[in-house]
């Protein structure tokens, strides 16, 4: 009768501890570097907040019926770019309206226009001189209520927004495009006396 062998497959060898050792320190070695590229290049960039402020609101042509509003609002926002290495392309910029009425805002828009896009160079103020229509907009009971009552009282109470896909440069490198949205508000606009306006910075986040 013939011998019969079995094999058993060889138990797998365990890593030496000085290999886990070393992976450890090459990849805390790697999150250090990354760590100080990125300190190094906030430091040398220095990134600075973009101050807006609206410096300038009226409203014009105004024409309000049960149905429907006409009016011109004419604004002027100071873009403050202080940082001394970073540069902004405004690729795109929609410009809004709406009326607010005890610091809440209504949920229709009642003008908006889309805006030019363009560059802004570091250490600049660029200011937008926008024109918003509202030309037969459709108002329910409820719109019609927070745009008449303002209307006696001699001032109005409003909300802009700037919603603007931009970039940011610094030196030859871009970034990939952003949502950066700029709210203002409230904007206390007299109808009689477009010259008594008190400028109000904005907010922005993206």
């Amino acid at each position: 009768m013939a011998n019969s062998t079995s094999q058993r497959p060889l138990a797998a060898q365990p890593i030496p501890s000085k290999l886990f050792r070393y992976i450890f320190i090459v990849l805390l070695v790697l999150i250090i570097l990354v760590c100080l590229a990125v300190l190094i290049t906030w430091l040398v960039i220095k990134p600075r907040r973009i101050v807006y402020t609206v410096e300038k609101a009226s409203i014009k042509h105004y024409n309000l019926t049960k149905n429907s509003l006409n009016a011109t609002f004419e604004f002027s926002i100071a873009a403050s770019n202080p940082s001394s290495k970073i540069s902004i392309y405004y690729d795109s910029i929609k410009a809004s309206v709406k009326i607010m009425k005890y610091f809440e805002t209504s949920k229709a828009t009642i003008a908006s226009e889309v805006v030019d896009p363009f560059f802004q160079p570091h250490r600049n103020v660029t200011t937008l001189d926008l024109k918003l229509l509202a030309q037969n907009m459709p108002l329910s009971g409820s719109d019609y209520e927070d745009i008449a009552h303002p209307r006696t009282s001699g001032e109005i109470e409003i909300k802009v927004s700037l919603d603007a896909r931009v970039r940011f440069k610094v030196a030859m490198l871009k970034s990939r495009k952003r949502t950066l949205h700029i709210r203002c508000y409230p904007l206390i606009v007299s109808f009689s006396r477009p010259n008594k306006f008190d400028p109000r910075n904005c907010t922005s986040e993206r």
